[in-house]
């Protein structure tokens, strides 16, 4: 971008949604939510035309300044605007958010070539710098002020939830939980928060809460790694009920060491006990001895086991390192 009649380029996105006015359109790639008024204070003004030199190209000398442009009508803008002061105000003075409504003032986004609202530009040192359209979550604007050099330390939701995490893969259950649940308090909804309750109350042998917690996650987050790993326990503990008496199994397979069905239902029951290693044994036994029984049923178990555990998990990077191992002998 250069000169005074700045555009916005290819990797700034495209438009959608209905026209406006002059010519500008309202990008509609995420649903809306209430506007919230923007705090007093040096770091979120309303700039104008009049005062857009001082507020953004004077000001963007000494830090960088975001400019939001906006119009009351845009249902995207009402979602970003406060993401967008939220992030500034955890910053800590590294960045400015210069708010210009375009129905009031809009000869600055018509230089620029602005035609999609919402549209931030972020400014540095008298210059524009890079910038996006569209409503995005407070994690794709974090990465974006990264980008450009602007370093955002983690939210108190962000800390609560690794704490959270802490706690549970301590086993310490109950306060977990509590912080999950004030993390839900921040933020309803949250995949992370639902899924680690879920996780907490599975371990407290309460599958019924834990399913629970599941089903009110939100359909466009259950793609979410956090999601995905609480559902695969689940279902993993569903599966090992009935499957108390070890030494049963244990005899079966003594007796006979192609008998793969309690083979399988062992590797089941001691991961239900917590028994991670015992169970990628005996589901590595059966690979090694048959690989295509039940229709590679022993391999997809384990992954459904790594899926359950986490890519971290110590019980997961054993079983990854005994299947590689006997896979690609």
């Amino acid at each position: 971008m250069s000169g005074s009649g700045y555009s916005v380029g290819g990797s700034f996105g495209g438009s959608l949604g209905g026209g406006y006015g002059g010519g500008y359109q309202a990008n509609t790639q995420t649903g809306a939510a209430p506007a919230s008024s923007a705090p007093a204070g040096d770091l979120i003004v309303e700039t104008t035309t009049q005062t857009f030199m001082k507020d953004v190209i004077e000001g963007s000398r000494n830090q960088v300044v975001l400019v939001d442009f906006w119009a009351p009508w845009c249902e995207p803008c009402k979602q970003l605007t406060p993401t967008l002061e939220k992030v500034v105000k955890e910053a800590n003075g590294a960045v400015k958010l210069a708010k210009m409504n375009i129905e009031e003032y809009p000869e600055v986004a018509g230089q620029m070539g602005v035609q999609s609202i919402p549209a931030v530009f972020a400014f540095k040192g008298g210059q524009p710098l890079d910038g996006f359209m569209g409503a995005q979550t407070e994690g794709e604007i974090k990465k974006f002020l990264e980008r450009i050099g602007v370093k955002i330390g983690p939210s108190d939701l962000e800390v609560m939830l690794e704490k959270a995490d802490e706690l549970r893969e301590a086993e310490g259950y109950p306060e977990a939980a509590q912080l999950y649940g004030g993390a839900l308090s921040i933020e309803a909804g949250n995949v992370r928060a639902l899924s680690g309750l879920a996780m907490c109350y599975l371990a407290l042998d309460e599958k019924d809460h834990a399913k629970q917690m599941l089903d009110m996650v939100p359909e466009d987050q259950q793609g979410s790694q956090y999601f995905i790993a609480a559902k695969a326990a689940l279902e993993l503990a569903e599966q090992s009920e009935g499957l108390d008496d070890l030494a049963e199994l244990r005899a079966r397979v003594e007796a006979n060491a192609d008998d793969h069905q309690a083979r399988f239902d062992l590797a089941l029951g001691l991961s239900g006990k917590g028994d991670k290693t015992g169970a990628v044994d005996e589901l590595i036994e059966i690979i090694r001895r048959d690989r295509e029984w039940n229709e590679d049923g022993a391999r997809k178990q384990l992954l459904q086991f790594f899926e359950a555990w986490g890519f971290k998990d110590a019980g997961a990077v054993y079983g990854r390192r005994k299947l590689s191992s006997i896979l690609f002998s």
